[in-house]
């Protein structure tokens, strides 16, 4: 079964140009080191929560958006060895292709498929 890295961000609403271009161009790079899709959602219906909620969980400010993203890999082992080689890629370097959002506050994780359908 395939393998999915699951990040949950928010965004400056203000941002979201840059946010789309930082995107398009790390998700060149993923596909390129060994992701089978790269998707990106811009939040539309992502209401508050009294216990947990997306929005809750990234600390979203008034003037920011929740982004909802993942990538799929054939598996974990392509995904492990995939990642390496896009963290050392200086195409997603800081410096290169900053971040348009506080990557202190994004979650993330990597998830094992066990239905699909």
């Amino acid at each position: 079964m395939s393998y999915v890295d699951g990040f949950v961000i928010a965004v400056p609403t203000a941002n979201r140009e840059r946010f789309v271009r930082h995107a398009q161009d790390a998700a060149a790079v993923f596909k390129e080191h060994g992701a089978l899709s790269v998707v990106e959602c811009w939040g539309d219906d992502v209401p508050e929560g009294q216990l947990t909620s997306f929005p809750m969980a990234v600390q979203r400010k008034d003037d920011e958006t929740v982004v909802f993203s993942w990538i799929t890999w054939p598996s974990r082992a392509a995904r492990d060895e995939g990642m390496k080689r896009v963290m050392a890629d200086p195409r997603v370097q800081p410096e290169t292709n900053p971040m348009p959002f506080d990557g202190k506050r994004m979650i993330y994780g990597g998830f094992e498929v066990v239905v699909q359908a």
